[in-house]
């Protein structure tokens, strides 16, 4: 089959279209046939070896974590998928390669296409959506009435975070360029601050929640506006002990870990706030009820372009670009 692989790791150069074999299927898995895949910046990322220490994919391998598409095969112990369904996924961590004409999925991981969206739009959704959910849902408890600062509001995850956390009923400021503004309004931001001209932490106090996609600078200023009892979650590191823990990290990483994290743990400690790093989870229930929500008109995808499979290492370019507003999608079939 054809497949977007990475020969070795390094930038967007040593990956290409080329033969693999067709993924083998496990008792539990369903085969998918790839109509679309989209690109996350952890695609990049793992490209780039930056988690060859946590995350052993032995190359070549394929990319790509997010999928829609139909199955078209079952493994002998699936129970609840059949042949012809219309499915969506993320990958688990270990077994990547949505950027493919098939992949094979644990069935515990799929949840059936939202009626109400195409086969791109679909694929759109899986990474950002449980990243998302898990930050403000499941780590933060985000409720009505409160607060929260969501960084570059108008990317995958923040316009998906800015939705939801406007369905739980907090009062959402993000942070975008000027030229995204509209968007971000229209997907229901209250407070939108440019981040080119103007300075968040001097505008915003007192906040329950920070969402932070940035990392570096952004991070640490992000401190400023909670208040005492507040949450931060990273996005774009530093990691955490718990993340070390969570990942069965060797000894060897768990205290680089903790050495990565230390400035912002601490600093967060003095103020009184909580830091803690997210890595989403590959998670069929929390997909069930994303996928409730884009039925019920809720959430809406996001798209910024559309490119053709034979196109691929383009859209990962194009997605490293930092200039999509949204998703940038790869359609397979």
């Amino acid at each position: 089959m054809k497949a977007f692989i990475v020969q070795r790791y390094g930038g967007n150069e040593d990956a290409r279209i080329g033969e693999m074999p067709e993924p083998e299927l496990r008792d539990n898995d369903v085969l998918v046939q790839v109509h679309a895949a989209s690109a996350n910046h952890i695609d990049a990322r793992i490209r780039n070896g930056e988690f060859k220490l946590i995350l052993h994919h032995h190359l070549p391998f394929i990319l790509g974590h997010d999928v829609a598409g139909v199955v078209v095969k079952v493994g002998s112990g699936v129970q609840n998928l059949r042949r012809g369904d219309e499915v969506f996924a993320r990958t688990d961590d270990d077994r990547i390669g949505t950027f493919a004409e098939f992949v094979a999925v644990n069935e515990s991981l799929v949840a059936g296409k939202p009626k109400t969206l195409t086969m791109e739009e679909a694929a759109s959704i899986p990474m950002v959506a449980l990243t998302a959910w898990q930050a403000l849902i499941e780590k933060a408890n985000l409720t009505r009435g409160q607060k929260v600062l969501i960084h570059g509001g108008s990317g995958g995850v923040g316009a998906i975070a800015v939705q939801l956390s406007k369905h739980v009923g907090a009062k959402v400021a993000t942070t975008a360029s000027s030229a995204n503004f509209e968007l971000v309004r229209s997907l229901g931001a209250d407070i939108v601050i440019d981040y080119k001209t103007e300075d968040f932490a001097s505008i915003l106090r007192d906040y329950d929640v920070v969402l932070d996609t940035r990392g570096g600078k952004t991070l640490e200023k992000s401190l400023l506006v909670l208040k005492p009892g507040g949450n931060l979650i990273g996005l774009a590191g530093p990691p955490d002990p718990d993340f070390a823990k969570d990942r069965r990290a060797s000894w060897l990483l768990n205290p680089v870990m903790r050495v990565l994290s230390h400035r912002v743990r601490r600093e967060a400690k003095r103020r009184h706030v909580r830091y803690s790093f997210l890595w989403t989870r590959a998670d069929q229930e929390n997909l069930r009820e994303i996928s409730s929500l884009i039925d019920s008109g809720i959430i809406r995808p996001v798209m910024d372009r559309v490119f053709p499979f034979m196109s691929t290492k383009e859209a990962m370019a194009y997605l490293e670009s930092g200039r999509a507003k949204g998703k940038v999608v790869v359609k397979v079939k």
